[in-house]
């Protein structure tokens, strides 16, 4: 991290096409939070800023089921994101939102400049229509087969199974979602970005240029990109929601919505610095201001390779020094799944545990999906919880506060003669700033939440160390224990001023026990904690004790397993978001199909890939290449020797380089899982199925 003291930290523009889940707070809003608590706790001038993104496909899509408008579907969802955001204590400076008139007017200007500035192709091109709904077939209103992975469902923007970006023409079999039609193709006028000329520019940038201070998942993703090869990318669709094209003949277009979303990082800077009679360029155009962008792995491309090319294009802007992406977090080892209602919703987690926020925050920031995808059990919760945030920080805190106020009244003691021992603790206490920092300043926050734990596991042993406890020798020598509890008081200010970033409900409370508001304020900050001045003064007076946790019980926990349990079910007993009836067929069309059973062979996952599967399957007739995207769902060896139903003459395909000679047939269960489509009794390698 470099020595510059502005900050302009993002957090990814939530979708309002429905509430948040755990999933989003752990891997975008909680760390980007805890970053920005610290950078103020360090005197930083910080601008934290996030909005709803209130554009595109799926709000449409969501508010015409509903019978309502766009703007009303987003209006709530603004509300209900807005308000989990507060209770969880995630402290943006300013939360905007892309319908308002200063995002609108932002975006415009920005098109308009590179329009002006010639950095588009204008182009005529046929995109897929559908006659009978008669509108083009933007993003989400087609979906199709991704041509990487195989995926059925893969909508027209981009796959959600294997992360690839893609246009709806690049669907294999698109489908209208509108209609459930096959789609024609039709002329439309579109403006490009050819990101293609940002490529050697974005491999110098990201890949050569930040090898060393970017996270490994990120220039991955960014470099194979760019290997791949990038290509023009249209910022304008056809619909009647959302920004306007600002040019003359472009009625019916509106802005993309990811070339709109992310300049609401501008607008909403530029709301914040007129409320707060700041300059927004300053955070924007500074030098001397870092950009951070905390974002989940499904929005590196926008972030690394699309964002940053619309900066570069216009000129004027600051490009972020570093975009710590996490993965995914996964729920009791299954996807996280809005469709699925497979998700822990932030409101309905602040119903099920009123204030108890920062458990939620604690175990999140513990298990954070910072290099891979991790898990979320409502067990370890309840383990994390009673086990850490109760026995080991509240059971110091409260054992010091109730101890203090049962010997001194309240009032912090005198000391006289510390020991080797209390001053070593003393000492050991002014580490923790810099400790917890440098792992913050790398983006290590589960690394940075253990260091602030063993703050609390020092204070536990030093204050019931065998012989030494202030319980035992408070009558034989009440001078040693004045010395104890002035140093255990030291420890407990230090962990209400470090524990702030992580967990700022808790902080609070601390602070009000500690009487915080007799303290100075200006100097209780994060460096203070490294000073020589003691943090509790003696002669201070402090509150009475209260919990700062409370065990979790059983019973609540299984309560939340029976809802997860009883989500299981209703899926199993219904279909969601199934396609629609494919168009009649006759008869000659389908026996033109060539379905025969085969054996794989052998398997082998494609290297660098997720998802695809290398296969030699014995048809019978051959034996041929297969590749498919089920690697995710089964091993190698779990492959070979099964019998499989296999489409013979589909026209070869190459994925990722290897020529694919058919394709196998595989269902997706209730929990999506992807299954072989089988005969039922064994049959030899090439019977027909007809």
């Amino acid at each position: 991290m470099s020595d510059q003291k502005r900050f302009t930290i993002t957090a990814a523009l939530p979708y309002t096409n429905g509430p948040v889940h755990i999933g989003h707070l752990a891997g975008v809003y909680v760390p980007a939070d805890i970053f920005a608590r610290y950078q103020r706790m360090k005197g930083s001038d910080v601008a934290f800023i996030c909005g709803s993104d209130e554009h595109g496909v799926p709000i449409t899509i969501k508010a015409k089921k509903e019978g309502i408008t766009p703007q009303e579907l987003v209006d709530r969802y603004h509300k209900i994101i807005g308000d989990s955001f507060k209770e969880f204590g995630i402290s943006f400076d300013h939360y905007g939102r892309t319908s308002a008139p200063v995002h609108h007017e932002t975006a415009s200007a920005f098109f308009t400049k590179l329009y002006d500035d010639g950095k588009f192709i204008e182009q005529v091109t046929e995109q897929l229509y559908d006659p009978e709904a008669d509108q083009f077939l933007a993003d989400r209103f087609v979906i199709g087969t991704c041509p990487k992975c195989g995926n059925t469902e893969s909508y027209g923007d981009q796959c959600e199974k294997c992360g690839t970006s893609h246009n709806g023409t690049d669907l294999i079999d698109p489908k209208s979602a509108i209609t459930g039609n096959k789609p024609e193709l039709k002329e439309t006028k579109h403006w490009f970005l050819p990101l293609d000329q940002y490529s050697d520019w974005l491999n110098e940038w990201i890949v050569e240029g930040h090898s060393k201070d970017w996270k490994a998942n990120v220039l991955g993703q960014v470099k194979s990109w760019i290997t791949d090869g990038l290509h023009p990318r249209a910022v304008t669709r056809d619909l009647d929601w959302g920004i306007p094209v600002p040019v003359n003949g472009a009625d019916g277009k509106v802005l993309y919505v990811w070339f709109d979303a992310p300049i609401g990082y501008i607008s909403a800077t530029k709301e914040w610095a007129a409320q707060e009679g700041k300059n927004w360029e300053d955070y924007w155009k500074s030098e001397d201001t870092s950009l951070l962008h905390f974002i989940g792995k499904d929005n590196i491309v926008f972030h690394c390779v699309i964002f940053p090319a619309m900066l570069k294009a216009h000129g004027d802007y600051l490009l972020p020094e570093n975009v710590p992406a996490n993965e995914f977090l996964n729920l009791e080892d299954d996807k996280i799944s809005t469709s699925r209602n497979w998700a822990v919703w932030l409101h309905e987690y602040l119903q099920d545990f009123p204030d108890q926020q920062d458990v939620l925050r604690y175990v999140l920031t513990a298990n954070a999906p910072e290099t891979k995808d991790n898990n979320f059990t409502w067990k370890d919760f309840q383990a994390r919880n009673n086990n850490e945030l109760v026995a080991n920080l509240g059971n110091f805190v409260n054992r010091v506060i109730v101890l203090t106020n049962k010997y001194y009244d309240g009032v912090v003691p005198e000391t006289s003669d510390l020991t080797q021992r209390d001053q070593d603790v003393i000492d050991q206490i002014k580490t923790f700033p810099k400790s917890i920092g440098e792992s913050l300043d790398r983006y290590r926050f589960r690394e940075a939440l253990q260091e602030l734990m063993s703050l609390s596991s020092i204070g536990n042993k030093y204050i019931a160390e065998e012989g030494l406890e202030p319980w035992k020798l408070v009558k034989t020598n009440p001078e040693q224990v004045q010395n104890i509890m002035y140093v255990c008081l030291q420890i407990t200010t230090a962990l209400a001023i470090l524990s702030e970033p992580f967990l700022p409900h808790t902080s609070e409370k601390l602070k009000s026990i500690l009487c915080h508001a007799e303290l100075d304020s200006a100097s209780a900050s994060w460096n203070r904690v490294a000073g020589n001045e003691p943090l509790l003064k003696s002669g201070h007076k402090i509150n009475k004790s209260e919990l700062l946790f409370s065990k979790i019980e059983d019973e609540q926990i299984q309560a939340q397993l029976d809802k997860l349990e009883a989500t299981k079910a209703a899926n199993a007993t219904t279909t969601p978001n199934l396609m629609p009836q494919k168009e009649e067929t006759n008869y000659d069309d389908f026996m033109k199909m060539d379905l025969r059973v085969g054996e794989i062979l052998t398997a082998e996952k494609m290297p660098k890939t997720d998802k695809l599967m290398v296969m030699t399957v014995d048809t019978g007739i051959d034996k041929r290449t297969i590749v498919s995207g089920i690697a995710k769902h089964y091993t190698a060896e779990e492959l070979v020797g099964r019998k499989v139903t296999v489409l013979a003459n589909l026209a070869p395909r190459k994925l990722r380089g290897v020529e694919s000679q058919g394709m196998i047939l595989l269902a997706e269960d209730p929990d999506g899982k992807l299954v072989f489509v089988n005969p039922d009794d064994a049959v030899v390698n090439g019977s027909t199925i007809a």
